[in-house]
Order: structure tokens, then C-alpha cells, then sequence
């Protein structure tokens, strides 16, 4: 063993065999507080034992058969690595028709001439000794025949149709299928029931082995190869099932206490199988380790009441199971300690104002000291807002300011001392660069200069770094840096970029960047890309009723030619000061042909456009006002929707401006009721959008047209629009209601359809009012809450979902329109059938004695239906918390007490009760009791709160509290460096909680898991979250709009899922986490 080292070194170098040393080491580590013990480290020797000889027959085969040559290789540690290879050591070619097998056999689907040869040799290659070794070569001869029969496909491995594999969690699976045929098949995997799982899913050796990684228990199931070619197909099923050593959900933890403290260590691993824990103290099994009053062992957790200092030791927990263990050590430490600051006294902070301040006090003591901040001697406690205080004692002050500075002290108190410590703060002035540099454009050859001046804090020493395009300078005489600028002479085109000015300090960094650019030096004046200027000089010729000519003389170009010139228009009639589009055209064109609308004032003007940019606009040319015509279009959006029953309003788009093509524009409105030989009738409205026509028949049909026309005519006729007359409400309701009870929540509803002449409306659907009107059960009757769902279209049917099992309700139809709707059907009267019922609104048991309970109960908030009986189960619960066998009692339905008799004394049973209806049973609830150990005791947990003594006893305890109130009341009101209510608020310890002494009483419980016994309670941590389990259950929305919607069949889609009470012995639940298997050295 090494010195000062626990390691063990075994060194067989100069002589000695390895398997002297082979077997199984343990490393344990002790002193006078405890032992701590290591996995089991397992040290086997690797072998590569030779091939045993054997004489090998020359293979003789038809063209067309498969053929397996069997390699065999022998036995060794770890596993050899098999290839296969010829005399001149080259690997054999392999493809779809010839392959390796896992277990290192080479398979031929079917053999072809070419495989004719005589050194077909396995090779097996031991890593760990560095060693290969050969099995005989093996001869193989094809022969042909003529014609060669194709085969369909048959499995060559595994054999058979169904076979079944084992692999653990974690691992590697790896399943295989090579199957001979001629045609060669091809390999297809599936999972039955299921898909393969994605990432982690591949195919090797041709798509004959399936290989999924990192596997779990969800991996399990049937996989299917199937092997296929043009003349068949065959398949083999793989039943994988995922077993897994043992993994952590919560390893043991070191535990520090204080004496007189609880504490618990817990220790939860899950596997498959379910692995067994067990506890060891200081390497010894718990069982046979000495006894320890403080310490109680309860399954996976030990429970620590009113430690000791002799109590410290060094716990083990064992989880293991047939495919591995899991160890781990946890020392318990009972430590007396006073409190001690290990942050060093008067240590210096300095930060910059307006920035975070950490202040530490690092601590140690046990019981874990109370730590508490003051500024100054003789100040007070901090507390508020501007200050955090963290749980390892730092206090940090978010936003430090200049006042913020001075001396700080923390202290540090528990029950076996106080220590203090104090800490300088120092706040400085940030760093400003007041003066940045600048962009600048400098001439090849010239000198450039920028400036970087900065105000800092007095007692801190700035450096400054100039960097250019974040890297640093050149090193060239050219750059001169000085104290608070940077000067680069005799400038090149090299220097253009980005120089940044950085200032550091030991508390903060700022910086600033500037451009330079570097331009040639010009020979003559630079040349100037500008915007053309505008054109001028508009004339207008060839004036025509609809079109006219535009010319214009171009302005300066600036040195960018004009791509092209923009041409927009006023209309000094309609739109006076808004300009708009009319066309563009090439740079190169000066005129352009304009068509022009009638009745329009025109002005135009011209914009030229070059790369850089819009010239000004021109100044208008001359106005020219262009002769009235006919309107050349009609109005646009014509709609004819009836706002009342007996009217019919027509509305359209009117034209815009110069679209009247001269002065008193007006509309024709026409209409005619449609499918009926009436004539047009017409009447002629100002220049608005909409004409109202009264006195129609109830929603129908109407041919409508618009047509625009002025002082000088008509526009073109216009096309027709069909529209309707106002809706009415609907006349009759549907008929033939009838309804069919599908299950004791659901309901289908049909109905016939109204005649759609009697709808007066465009038919939205059907609306189903349905409400309950009592339960069957009860007999009683409650406020109506009418139900309402809407199907729409012409739908004749619909579900009525959520109801109540075993009542009578009540629904009837109507018909929906545009305006509302109509008559309601006659009312339907349907019954639910029995469902199960709800748990019973409550168990309790009572009058323990020596072999007897009382339950009482209450029968169940929703019987669904006519209760029959209640079931009763019960199973007595061991002190290792294990289940045996359980009873089962029926109960008359009206009984609602039980006396149960010839029990265990001093025993805990578990009872699970629920109520029946002839449906079945309800969901049950569970309860737990003890009987009592004899009467005596029983007698004395009566008695003693009757003696006299007692009495007088608990008076004076109640006097000596209140004259502790009022003291304590007092003092507050004085006032005090260290008030004892904001202490104790501030510092209150969640980890320590109350322990329930098991006093022989019993009560009600709620336990989640019904298959775990209640517990006592334990120190649980402080940052622990109550997780609330609860289930919202939703309904579905079947029907539309308001209340909802049914699919298109009048279906619905819908999962009514609660919470099922778990079977009394059901497993524990497992969850997954990293699973370390056991140790493997080997060695030569």
C-alpha cells in the first residue's frame, strides 16, 4: 500500500502470477469517529486460451444454398474481438448476402461461385493480452446446377418464431436477424405495438442487426424482423425485456447535528428487480452493530432522535439487487461547537458606487449560528430592503453608494457561544471617459490625433490601452501614444479602421472607439455626387379630350446620370394640393404621352431620379381642365341584406372623385324579387351609398343593380347581385324529438328537420336546451341549470355529454336563424342509468380496545344510483411496515356503524372501504388504527387528566408562561440592540419539526400511496416545496359558439380520466437516475 495513501498497488512485473491475486478487495477506512467502507473491487486475470484442434471437412455446396462456417472461438476474458480473413491477411468483402453474426459465424443467405475457396480462416484478437489467435482455415467448393431454384426466405439465427432477450438498462441492445434465400432478403425491423425509439435507434451489418442504445424499461417489447424477397417473406418476433441494477433516486447525505438534535438519513434506489436495502454502521450490519438509542432504522431511512456526541459513526447503505449494488457512505456527525468566523478580521472591500457589495462572513458551529450584520460600533442591526442577506453569511448591498462606506460588523451566535468580526467597505467614484475620440477622415500622408481624456477616482491608478480593430497597435514609431490622446504619423492606407480607447482599473474598464478613414490626396477638387436638379420649363401640346403631351428640359444631372424621370398630377378640381402618380419613363426621354379622365383640372410636374437620389419636384406646368363625359364604371360592393323582416337595404361603394367624369353624379338603383315574373323597379338617388326599400316579403330573394350616371348620361348597364329581404324569427319547432341513453354520463338526441320555408332565415342550426330535474336516488329536487348546446347546419342529431348517472332531465329543440330563435319543441323527459357511486363521505374508527375497533361512516355524496352494499377490506401492517393478508367484508347498504371484533392487540391495520351499486363499486378510502395494548394503559391515558395533582400541575406551568409573556412584553417596549421577536422571525429554523409520539392513539390520515404505512414525522429540508396533486378534469366542448361544438358527424372525442385508488399491495414507484456498476480490474 502506498504511504499516507489508502491506494494498493499490486505489481507482478518482476515475477509472480496474476491469478494468485484474483478475487474480491475492499478497501475500509477508519478512525475514532467512524469507518467507511468502498465498493468491492473484483480482480480477475484476462486468459486468450488457444483454439482447441480439430479436423475440419471441406465444405461442399449447391449454387443457390446458404451456408453458415462456424467459428467458435475459445473462452477468454475479456471476450475476443472475431473477424474473418484469407492467407494473404485480408479481410473477406461482406454485403447483404454475406455476413458475420454477433456470435462471430459467417452466414452465406445463398452461395455463389465465386465463394469458392480454401482459406475461409476466424480470427480471434485478445486486446487485453495483445494477442491473436487462428482457428483452421475452412475449405469451401460450390458446384452449379442448371437451372438454380430460387428459394423464398427462411431465418438462419436465431431459429424458430419467437425467441426472448434480456438486456439491462443502460446498455446496449443489440438483436439480430440473418435469414438465407435466393433472391438475397431484405432485413425490416418493427416494434409491435409501438415505435422504434428515435436518436437512439441503428442498423449495422446490413441492416441485420438492430442496435438501440442507452435502453430502458420503455424499451421493452416484441421487435419483429422480417426477412423478405420477391417470393416471400418470414419473421421472427424478439421478446426484449429491460431489467436494470440498482440506481439512486436519493443517495445518503453527511449529516451535521448538534446533541439533543433530529435528524434522518435517507437512502432510495430503484431497480428491476426492486433492490433490497440494508444498512451497515461503520462496515458492521446495522443488526449486529452496537445499539444506539437515538437511532431507529425504518426500510430505506434511519431516524435520529436527540443525538449524542457518541452517536457519530459512519453509515452505509447497501441497495442490491441480482444484476448489481450500490453502496455509499454518510457520516452522522454530533458535533458541540461554538461559533467561529473564518472570513479574516478587517478584511478590505472596495467597489464602485452604484454596483453590488458582497460582504463575507464565513462561519462554522453546531448548532448553526445565527449571523447578524451592524454598521459602525455602536450601530444597530441592519435590516430592509437595501440589503440581502444570504444563507453562508454574506451581506450584500445591491447598490453601493458613498455613504455606503465604513466598517461593518457580523456576528455569529449559537446556544454554546458568540464571536463578531468586522469588515471595511470602500466605495469609489467610476471611471468617465469625458472627452472620447472622434471619426476622422484623413488624406494619405497626413497626421491624425485622438483624444481619450478620463476622470477617475483619486486613489485609483488608471492605465490606458489603445487597440486597433480589437487588437493591439502596430508596433511602428508612427503610433505615439501620450497621456491622453493617440497620434499616428505620416498616415498610409493600412491605418484605416477602428482604434479603441480602453481604461482600466483594479475595480471597473471603460472604453471608447472612433473610425479613421483614410482618403487620397486629391490632384484637383474632388468631384461631387449629388441629387439632379429638377426640370424645367413643363409646356403641354396636343391637348385631346382624353390624353395630352408632356415635355420637360431636364436640370443638372450632378455628375450621376438620370435614370428616369417620375410624372404625377393634381386635380385642382377634386383634390386641390394632392399629388399622385400618373406614369415614369428612361432617363433619356424628355416627353411622354398622357391619357387623361374627363372633368378633371390638370397640373403636372416632373422628378428626376439618379443613383444617389429624387431631385426636387418641377414647378407645375399649366392647368388644363378636360371635357365632361358619361361615368365609364359603376359602383363596386353592391349587397342587398334586409335589416328588418319587411325591408330590403341596398348598399354599394360610391365613385371617387374625377370617377364621375362630370358634374351630378348620381345612382340608379334598381331591384326585382327574384324567381318571380315582376318587372324592374328603379328609382334615382343623390350621391350617397345606400337606398332602403320597404314593405317586402320575410327573406326573399332580390336581383339588384347600381348605375352610375351625370349631367351628361348613363354608365354601362351594370352587372346583377343577388340579395335578401330581412329575417324573421323562426315559425315551427322540430319534431320528432327523440333521445337514446348511450351511457349513464351520455345521451344522443335526435330530432326531424323544420321545412326551411318555415325558417324565414338563413338556417344556422339547432340549438338543445337541457337541464336536470332530479336525482332518482334522492328524490329531491335542486335550482334548474339549463344546458345549452348549438350544432350547426342542417344537423338532425347531437350529444348530450356530462351527465349526471341515475337522474331525470329533461331537453327540448330549437331551430337558429340569422335573427334568433325559434319555438322550442316539446319538452322530453329521459332518465340516466346507475353508475358507480363516489367514495363515502367518510370512515372514522373509534373505541379502541384490545381486540376490537368501531367503524362509523357516511354514505357517499353521489350514490349514482340505489347502493346494494359496502365492501370493506382490512390487512393488519407489521413493524417493518409490510401487508399481510387482507379481508374482505360485505356490508348491508343501510348500515353505517361496524363493530369489528377478534383483532391482534397492540396491532396497526390498514382499511380500505367503498360503496356498491349493482354498476359495480366506487372508488375507496383508506384508513389506519391500532389496537391498544391492554386495558390498564388504557385506564391510565384516561385517568391521569383527572388526578388533582395534574391539575394543579398544568395551572402553575400556564402562570409561570403568562408572567414570561409579560416580561418579554415589556422588554420589547423598552426597546434594544437585539430584539428578541425580529431574531426569532428572522432566523427561525424550518429544518426542526415536531415528532408525534406514539402514545397508542390513533387518527384519520390521508396518504397518497395507499401501499405505504404512515410514518412519523422527520426533519425534512428548508427549501422543501408541498407539491398540491390535484386533477381538473374538463369537459369537452361538444356544441358551438357560446356553449360549444360537435364534429361534423354530430361525434364527439373526450377522456374522463380521475384518480383510481391504488390496490393494497401495489409496487413502489421508480424513477430514473445514473446506475454505476460493480468494479473490473484486470491485468496481465
Amino acid at each position: 500500500m502506498k504511504p499516507n495513501s489508502g491506494t494498493l498497488v499490486i505489481n507482478i512485473m518482476n515475477g509472480g502470477k496474476a491469478e494468485a491475486y484474483e478475487g474480491v478487495y475492499q478497501c475500509t477506512a477508519r478512525n475514532e469517529r467512524g469507518a467507511a467502507i468502498s465498493n468491492n473491487i473484483v480482480i480477475r486475470p484476462s486468459r486468450s486460451p488457444l483454439w482447441t484442434k480439430e479436423k475440419l471437412e471441406p465444405n461442399q455446396v449447391r449454387e443457390g444454398d446458404s451456408l453458415v462456417l462456424h467459428c467458435r472461438p475459445p473462452v477468454g476474458l475479456p471476450p475476443p474481438i472475431i473477424f474473418w480473413m484469407d492467407n494473404a491477411f485480408q479481410r473477406l468483402p461482406q454485403s447483404e448476402r454475406v455476413s458475420q453474426g454477433l456470435n462471430g459465424d459467417l452466414y452465406f443467405s445463398n452461395v455463389q461461385p465465386e465463394d469458392t475457396r480454401e482459406d475461409y480462416i476466424c480470427y480471434a484478437r485478445f486486446n487485453h493480452t495483445q494477442t491473436i489467435q487462428q482457428k483452421q482455415p475452412i475449405s469451401v467448393k460450390v458446384f452449379s446446377t442448371k437451372p438454380v431454384t430460387e428459394r423464398q426466405p427462411i431465418l438462419l439465427t436465431p431459429t424458430g418464431s419467437t425467441s426472448t432477450k434480456v438486456e439491462l438498462r443502460g446498455n446496449v441492445l443489440l438483436l439480430e436477424c440473418i435469414a438465407a434465400g435466393l433472391p438475397t432478403p431484405v432485413i425490416h425491423w418493427i416494434k409491435e405495438g409501438g415505435e422504434l425509439p428515435a436518436n437512439r435507434t441503428f442498423f449495422e451489418n446490413f441492416k441485420k442487426t438492430l442496435k438501440i442504445i442507452d435502453v430502458s424499461e420503455a424499451d421493452s417489447g416484441n421487435y419483429k424482423c422480417i426477412a423478405r424477397n420477391i417470393l416471400g417473406s418470414a419473421h421472427h418476433v424478439i421478446s426484449v425485456t429491460v431489467k436494470a441494477a440498482p440506481y439512486w433516486i436519493t443517495a445518503p447525505r453527511n449529516l451535521v447535528l448538534s446533541p439533543g438534535e433530529d435528524g434522518t438519513l435517507i437512502c432510495r434506489a430503484n431497480g428491476n428487480p426492486k433492490p433490497n436495502i440494508s444498512w451497515l454502521a461503520n462496515g458492521v450490519p446495522i443488526a449486529i452493530a452496537p445499539e444506539d438509542p437515538s437511532r431507529k432504522v425504518d426500510g430505506d431511512t434511519i431516524i435520529f432522535s436527540h443525538v449524542q456526541e457518541r452517536s457519530s459513526a459512519v453509515y452505509q447503505c447497501n441497495a442490491s439487487n441480482e444484476y448489481g449494488y450500490l453502496l455509499a457512505n454518510a457520516f452522522v456527525n454530533v458535533l458541540a461547537e461554538p461559533p467561529r468566523i473564518l472570513t479574516p478580521a478587517n478584511k478590505l472591500y472596495q467597489v464602485i458606487a452604484d454596483s453590488p457589495a458582497l460582504l463575507d462572513c464565513a462561519y462554522f458551529g453546531s448548532p448553526k449560528p445565527e449571523i447578524e450584520w451592524f454598521k459602525g460600533v455602536k450601530g444597530s442591526i441592519l435590516r430592509g430592503s437595501e440589503y440581502v442577506f444570504h444563507d453562508n453569511g454574506t451581506l450584500e448591498i445591491p447598490v453601493a453608494q458613498k455613504d455606503s462606506t465604513g466598517t461593518y460588523t457580523c456576528v455569529a451566535r449559537n446556544e454554546l457561544g458568540k464571536i463578531q468580526n468586522e469588515v471595511q467597505l470602500e466605495v469609489k467614484d467610476p471611471t468617465m471617459i469625458i472627452k472620447q475620440p472622434e471619426y476622422k477622415v484623413i488624406q494619405r500622408y497626413g497626421q491624425v490625433s485622438f483624444e481619450c481624456i478620463i476622470k477617475h477616482d483619486s486613489t485609483l491608478l488608471p492605465t490606458v490601452i489603445w487597440l486597433k480593430d480589437n487588437d493591439e497597435l502596430p508596433d511602428d514609431e508612427r503610433f505615439l501614444v501620450g497621456k491622453d490622446n493617440l497620434t499616428i504619423m505620416n498616415v498610409t492606407d493600412k491605418d484605416d479602421g477602428t482604434y479603441t480607447c480602453i481604461v482600466n482599473t483594479t475595480l471597473d474598464s471603460v472604453s471608447a472607439s472612433a473610425v479613421l478613414t483614410v482618403v487620397a490626396a486629391p490632384p484637383t477638387p474632388a468631384i461631387i455626387y449629388a441629387r439632379p436638379n429638377p426640370p424645367f420649363d413643363l409646356e403641354l401640346t396636343g391637348q385631346l379630350e382624353r390624353s395630352v403631351e408632356l415635355s420637360w428640359i431636364p436640370g443638372d444631372e450632378n455628375n450621376s446620370p438620370i435614370t428616369n424621370f417620375v410624372i404625377e398630377y393634381e386635380d385642382g378640381l377634386h383634390e386641390p394640393g394632392v399629388w399622385n402618380y400618373q406614369t415614369e419613363v428612361p432617363g433619356t426621354q424628355t416627353t411622354v404621352q398622357l391619357k387623361l379622365s374627363p372633368y378633371v383640372n390638370y397640373s403636372f410636374r416632373v422628378i428626376a431620379v439618379n443613383e444617389i437620389g429624387r431631385s426636387q419636384p418641377s414647378e407645375p406646368s399649366e392647368q388644363y381642365l378636360t371635357k365632361s363625359a358619361n361615368p365609364d364604371e359603376n359602383p363596386s360592393n353592391v349587397q342587398g341584406i334586409g335589416s328588418e323582416p319587411d325591408n330590403l337595404v341596398i348598399t354599394w361603394e360610391s365613385l371617387k372623385g374625377f370617377q364621375s367624369n362630370g358634374p351630378g353624379l348620381q345612382y340608379k338603383v334598381s331591384w326585382r324579387q327574384k324567381d318571380v315574373d315582376d318587372e324592374w323597379t328603379s328609382v334615382i338617388v343623390a350621391n350617397v351609398s345606400k337606398y332602403i326599400v320597404s314593405g317586402t316579403p320575410t327573406f326573399v330573394p332580390y336581383e339588384i343593380k347600381v348605375q352610375a350616371l351625370n349631367d351628361l348620361g348613363y354608365a354601362p348597364e351594370p352587372s346583377e347581385v343577388i340579395g335578401h329581404s330581412g329575417e324573421d324569427l323562426p315559425m315551427v319547432a322540430p319534431g320528432n324529438v327523440q333521445v337514446h341513453v348511450i351511457n349513464s354520463t351520455l345521451a344522443k338526441v335526435h330530432w326531424d328537420p323544420v321545412p326551411l320555408k318555415t325558417v324565414r332565415g338563413h338556417l344556422q342550426g339547432y340549438k338543445v336546451y337541457y337541464w336536470k330535474v332530479q336525482s332518482l336516488s334522492r328524490r329531491s329536487r335542486r335550482h334548474v341549470e339549463k344546458k345549452i348546446l348549438t350544432f350547426r347546419g342542417n344537423k338532425t342529431f347531437g350529444m348530450l355529454p356530462g351527465l349526471e348517472p341515475y337522474s331525470s332531465y329533461k331537453l327540448n329543440v330549437r331551430v337558429v336563424n340569422g335573427k334568433g330563435e325559434g319555438p322550442a319543441s316539446p319538452d322530453k323527459v329521459f332518465k340516466t342509468p346507475e353508475g358507480v357511486p363516489s367514495s363515502p363521505s367518510f370512515l372514522k374508527i373509534t373505541n379502541p380496545t384490545l381486540d376490537s375497533l368501531t367503524l362509523e361512516w357516511g354514505s357517499p355524496t353521489h350514490p349514482n344510483g340505489v347502493l346494494t352494499s359496502y365492501i370493506l377490506k382490512f390487512q393488519p401492517i407489521n413493524n417493518t411496515h409490510e401487508l399481510g393478508p387482507l379481508v374482505e367484508i360485505r356490508i348491508p347498504a343501510n348500515e353505517s356503524s361496524l363493530i369489528l371484533k377478534n383483532l391482534n392487540y397492540s396491532t396497526r391495520y390498514k382499511f380500505y372501504f367503498n360503496a356498491q351499486t349493482s354498476v359495480g363499486s366506487g372508488n375507496q378510502i383508506t384508513e389506519e388504527a391500532v389496537t391498544i395494548m391492554d386495558e390498564a394503559m388504557a385506564s391510565r391515558q384516561v385517568d391521569i387528566a383527572t388526578q388533582g395533582w395534574f391539575i394543579g400541575l398544568m395551572c402553575a406551568v400556564a402562570l409561570l408562561i403568562l408572567i414570561l409573556l409579560i416580561v418579554c412584553f415589556i422588554r420589547r417596549n423598552k426597546g434594544g440592540k437585539y430584539p428578541v421577536k425580529e431574531k426569532e422571525d428572522a432566523h427561525a429554523d424550518p429544518e426542526i419539526q415536531p415528532m408525534k409520539e406514539d402514545d397508542g392513539t390513533f387518527g384519520e390520515y390521508s396518504d397518497a400511496e395507499d401501499h405505504k404505512p404512515l410514518k412519523k414525522g422527520s426533519r425534512t429540508p428548508s427549501d422543501r416545496t408541498v407539491k398540491k396533486e390535484d386533477s381538473d378534469d374538463s369537459l369537452v366542448d361538444y356544441g358551438e359558439g357560446v356553449n360549444g361544438q360537435f364534429n361534423e358527424d354530430g361525434s364527439f372525442i373526450g377522456q374522463y380520466s380521475g384518480k383510481k385508488e391504488k390496490e393494497p399491495a401495489e409496487g413502489n414507484e421508480s424513477s430514473e437516475a445514473p446506475s454505476p456498476v460493480n468494479a473490473m480490474n484486470s491485468f496481465v
